[in-house]
């Protein structure tokens, strides 16, 4: 079964300072511009037989492009211990709506949203790093950082993606590209 997330890919006018912000934390898993992507909503695993209607529920998502950029950083965090790094995405409210859009189309075909569709809100954001128990301190990263900010662009497509998952970290392939109505 195929591993499935929805995102937006951001373009070379955000990835590019997200990139050069990164480093400063011993044992930190940074993504590679590659990886780097705003999650709408992680499914998991879905069975093949979803896959066309899935791909015909996204094409038929109504939603006006969206000025999109940077703005800080921030960490998530399990059991009291910082799991990954963050830049927080704005403006989050029309990242929110068309999350909303996602989540309603993928529970329409009977796919159910594994992590922020599980209750959990919303929250956008690009993954910058993964970190684990042997990971360094990051309060000097995210002091650092606080002020990062990228150029606003145009945001006017997400794609559905297959998460490959490897020792040397995740790697997507995009399986459809969906421009707003």
């Amino acid at each position: 079964m195929p591993r499935l997330f929805i995102a937006i890919k951001p373009p070379l006018i955000i990835s590019a300072p997200l990139i050069a912000a990164m480093g400063g934390v011993a044992g930190a898993r940074w993504q590679s511009a590659e990886q780097l992507h705003l999650t709408l909503s992680f499914l998991g695993d879905v069975r093949s037989e979803y896959l066309a209607d899935l791909d015909a529920a996204l094409a038929a998502i109504r939603h006006q492009s969206i000025s999109m950029s940077c703005k800080g950083v921030g960490h998530f965090a399990s059991k009291g211990r910082a799991t990954t790094l963050w830049a927080a995405t704005h403006p989050a409210e029309p990242l929110a709506a068309l999350a909303a859009k996602v989540d309603h189309a993928v529970r329409h075909i009977g796919i159910t949203p594994q992590g922020m569709g599980q209750g959990m809100a919303f929250a956008a954001h690009i993954t910058l790093a993964r970190l684990n128990r042997s990971s360094g301190p990051i309060d000097a990263f995210l002091s650092a950082q606080a002020n990062l900010s990228t150029p606003g662009t145009i945001i006017s497509d997400f794609g559905l993606y297959e998460s490959h998952l490897g020792p040397e970290g995740a790697r997507y392939t995009c399986l459809g590209d969906y421009r707003f109505h």
